[in-house]
């Protein structure tokens, strides 16, 4: 009983985790399509426009694209602390910015 009890809870924690990241992959390949059909800009566009802003921070990669906001999602390290910038990827302005 117990057994079955520990796979079942195991097999919906993994149902749960992989949620995220097909629907995060989604929103990747919507950002492809949408950069080469000149929707938004690309990334390496976006980066290029918010890197030099980023004085004395790290760029940390896994940048996130949300295809509802049709933002991008940078993160940078600086001094030890998170920075988290988010860009409207239509026209490459920081809209949000949080952490040190």
């Amino acid at each position: 009983m117990w057994m079955r009890l520990a796979v079942t809870a195991f097999g919906l924690g993994s149902l749960a985790l992989g949620a995220a990241p097909a629907e995060a992959r989604r929103d990747q390949d919507e950002a492809y399509r949408a950069a080469r059909s000149g929707e938004i800009r690309s990334l390496p566009d976006i980066r290029a426009r918010v890197h030099p802003r980023m004085r004395g921070a790290e760029p940390l990669g896994n940048e996130e694209y949300d295809a509802a906001s049709r933002t991008y999602r940078l993160k940078y390290l600086r001094n030890g602390s998170k920075i988290w910038v988010d860009v409207d990827a239509r026209t490459g302005a920081v809209v949000g910015r949080s952490g040190n």
